[in-house]
């Protein structure tokens, strides 16, 4: 997680980004009105009912929605594991190749050996994204997970891999495992929160160390703590929310953690003693666009957050833990320990430093 951390800090914090992409979501009026005011496993539940019935395309059609899917603003395939410029349509195969920068397959981010092949999880256009084939091929079906170290496939036709395999140095888990690069790690977190969405009522006869055999909490605590903290700091990115529209075009359905990130705190995280509601859990009007807040240090080691309406501030630590969460009105004075940490007021965020 050391490189992941270091990526990410300095650019953004994740909750801050949550809000803003919740503001472009487009799903229609009303289509998660089920889920509202519930949590943790009866939130899946009710997100299955949502999203889990949908079209089933043909392995056949997903070359086909690729081109509309996971095309870069060049007009090539956006590879998510290696840095590749493939044509669409032209340079898809079947076959694995034994270099890198050769041709791209169907990748299941979720392997199809973990849920038996079976329909209609083999086709759901949500966790197949367009590989390498040959990087396809080494992440085979090991658990997605962190590595010091590991192997990253040598570069080859000017391509370098994205992705490595080595045994697990995340605490919980010694199997080996595949790493994704830090850029998409996020993406894949969430392509798994939909999976256990999606597929709630069937996920518990699922098999793979990543899971852990129940409808809840549906993946291994390691993978759940794991998969928050990629969730955190990488936040929803502009290709994620044109892929969700495209492949709703598709399917019909939606990926929840994409129009609502916040989703997941309510299932898996800090929010998982409320009922999730769109857009957060507080009661505190909208800013409006002429607030003004500030945050600051005291030599004493405060944090002293000034607004000119109420807000709702929530304080992160840099690793994306919720250190505070509370509605301003004015000013407040944070005792925090030692530490960089990320301050959210509304749709802003600054990174702070507590001496």
């Amino acid at each position: 997680m050391k490189g992941f951390k270091t990526y990410f800090s300095a650019a953004f914090a994740a909750t801050a980004i949550m809000v803003s992409v919740q503001a472009v979501a487009k799903e229609p009026a009303g289509y998660y009105d089920r889920a509202e005011g519930l949590n943790k496993g009866r939130l899946l539940e009710a997100l299955e009912e949502i999203v889990g019935d949908h079209d089933q395309l043909t392995y056949k059609n997903l070359w086909e929605l690729f081109k509309e899917s996971d095309v870069k603003d060049n007009g090539k395939i956006w590879d998510m594991y290696s840095t590749s410029n493939f044509t669409p349509g032209k340079d898809q195969a079947g076959n694995v190749n034994s270099q890198i920068g050769v041709n791209y397959n169907r990748e299941h981010s979720m392997p199809k050996s973990w849920f038996h092949d079976e329909d209609p999880m083999y086709t759901d256009g949500f966790h197949l994204y367009p590989t390498d084939s040959r990087v396809n091929s080494q992440r085979s079906n090991y658990p997605f997970g962190e590595c010091d170290g590991g192997t990253r496939l040598p570069d080859a036709n000017g391509v370098h891999a994205l992705g490595k395999v080595g045994t697990s140095t995340y605490s919980g888990y010694k199997g080996k495992v595949f790493e994704p690069d830090d850029l998409y790690k996020g993406d894949f977190a969430r392509t798994y929160f939909y999976m256990a969405a999606a597929y709630n009522s069937r996920i518990e006869d699922w098999d793979s160390d990543q899971l852990g055999g129940t409808s809840y909490p549906c993946f291994s605590s390691w993978s759940v703590k794991m998969f928050m903290e990629w969730h955190r700091l990488d936040p929803v990115s502009e290709k994620e929310l044109d892929r969700n529209e495209v492949i709703y075009e598709w399917q019909g359905n939606r990926n929840p953690f994409i129009d609502h990130p916040e989703m997941a705190e309510y299932v898996w995280g800090d929010m998982m003693d409320e009922g999730w509601v769109p857009g957060g859990s507080s009661s505190v009007e909208e800013v409006g666009a002429d607030m003004e807040w500030n945050v600051y240090t005291t030599t004493d080691g405060e944090l002293i957050v000034t607004v000119t309406e109420p807000c709702l501030v929530v304080v992160y630590t840099i690793d994306g833990q919720r250190a505070y969460s509370d509605e301003v009105d004015g000013c407040e004075t944070i005792v925090l320990e030692r530490g960089v940490y990320i301050v959210v007021c509304g749709t802003d965020a600054r990174k702070v430093i507590v001496k």
